[in-house]
């Protein structure tokens, strides 16, 4: 099984800045994408930024030019910088694995985000 745990959420104000850290542990499975999830209360859970293991990036449109998304292959870890953050950005981020064919994933807990004044 592979573990994930986040960590680095909080409460920042408008147009401040937070880092998140995704570490993966175990094993059993390759990890072959690593992907941002967030959802906000009342709201479905949306993608925020995925990246593969070859480095390829996609982000949310809502999130372009202000978050990126990152890793470290040799630490086994995914980070997302968020900057410019905005009070519609205040969720529970979730971290989440897969395998390339989708047969096997997991999930961390989520860390909280509050954007506010």
């Amino acid at each position: 099984q592979v573990q994930l745990v986040e960590s680095g959420g909080g409460l920042v104000q408008p147009g401040g800045s937070l880092r998140l850290s995704c570490a993966a542990s175990g094993s059993g499975w390759t990890i072959y994408v690593m992907t941002w999830y967030r959802q906000a209360p009342g709201k479905e859970r949306e993608l925020v930024a995925s990246i593969t293991m070859n480095g390829a990036t996609n982000y949310a449109d809502s999130v372009k030019g202000r978050f990126t998304i990152s890793r470290d292959a040799a630490k086994n870890a995914m980070y997302l910088q968020m900057d410019s953050l905005k009070v519609e950005d205040t969720a529970v981020y979730y971290c989440n694995a897969r395998n390339r064919l989708s047969t096997a994933t997991s999930w961390g807990q989520g860390t909280q985000v509050t954007v506010s004044s």
